[in-house]
C-alpha cells in the first residue's frame, strides 16, 4: 500500500500530511506522529504498513515541510515546535482522519517527540480512544492526563540516556494519578 500527500484545514490554514488507506478504502483510523526528524520516509512507511493491515493512517506534517538529516538540525526543529500550533494541527488531522476512518474512535501512535505528542493528542482530542507512546518526551508538552479518552501503552527502553526508565515511570505515575489507564511494560515484548 502506498499512501499520498494530502491537505487538510487546521485553524484557518491548510497543512499537509501523509495518508495511507487500506485496499477497501476505509479502516480504523490511526494518527502517526513524527519523530524529531520530521515527516520522513520512515514515518510514511509506518503509515503504509498500517494501511496494509487494514487501517487508515495519517501522519500530519508538524514541521510544515521541514525535515532534518542531522541530530543538531533535528534538535533545533524539535525545540522550535510551537505547541499551540501543534495542538491545532493535531486536532485538524484527527478531524480529517475521521472522514477516512471506519470507526468513530481513532488511535494515536508516536515515536520519540511524537510519543509525547500522541499522549497530548489523546488529551485534547475526544475522538482519540487509544494511545501508543514509543519512548516519547518533549519538555514543552504538558498533557492534562485526566482528559485521556482511552488506554495508553508506553514503550520505553531500559537503557536510554535521553528518555530514562525513571522518566518513563514518572509518565506512567502521572497518568495513573490523573485517573488514566496507562501501562508501561517492564521489558521489551518478546519478538
Amino acid at each position: 500500500m502506498a499512501g499520498r500527500m494530502v491537505e487538510f484545514p487546521s485553524n484557518g490554514r491548510t497543512i499537509h500530511g501523509y495518508l495511507a488507506t487500506p485496499a477497501q478504502g476505509k479502516g480504523p483510523g490511526v494518527l502517526v506522529i513524527q519523530e524529531w526528524w520530521g515527516l520522513v520516509g520512515h514515518i510514511k512507511n509506518v503509515c503504509d504498513r498500517f494501511a496494509a493491515e487494514g487501517f487508515s493512517a495519517l501522519a500530519p506534517d508538524l514541521y510544515h515541510g521541514k525535515v532534518a538529516s542531522e541530530p543538531d538540525e533535528a534538535n533545533k526543529l524539535f525545540m522550535a515546535l510551537h505547541i499551540g500550533e501543534a495542538e491545532k494541527d493535531l486536532a485538524g488531522a484527527a478531524k480529517y482522519l475521521a472522514g477516512h476512518s471506519s470507526s468513530t474512535k481513532l488511535g494515536a501512535v508516536g515515536f520519540c517527540m511524537g510519543g509525547q505528542l500522541a499522549l497530548f493528542a489523546g488529551c485534547i482530542e475526544p475522538t482519540i480512544g487509544a494511545v501508543v507512546d514509543f519512548y516519547g518526551v518533549h519538555p514543552n508538552v504538558k498533557p492534562d492526563y485526566s482528559r485521556l479518552g482511552g488506554p495508553v501503552l508506553g514503550l520505553f527502553a531500559e537503557k536510554d540516556a535521553f528518555v530514562t526508565p525513571q522518566t518513563a515511570r514518572e509518565v506512567e505515575a502521572a497518568i495513573k494519578k490523573a485517573g488514566g489507564s496507562g501501562r508501561r511494560p517492564s521489558r521489551p515484548p518478546p519478538m
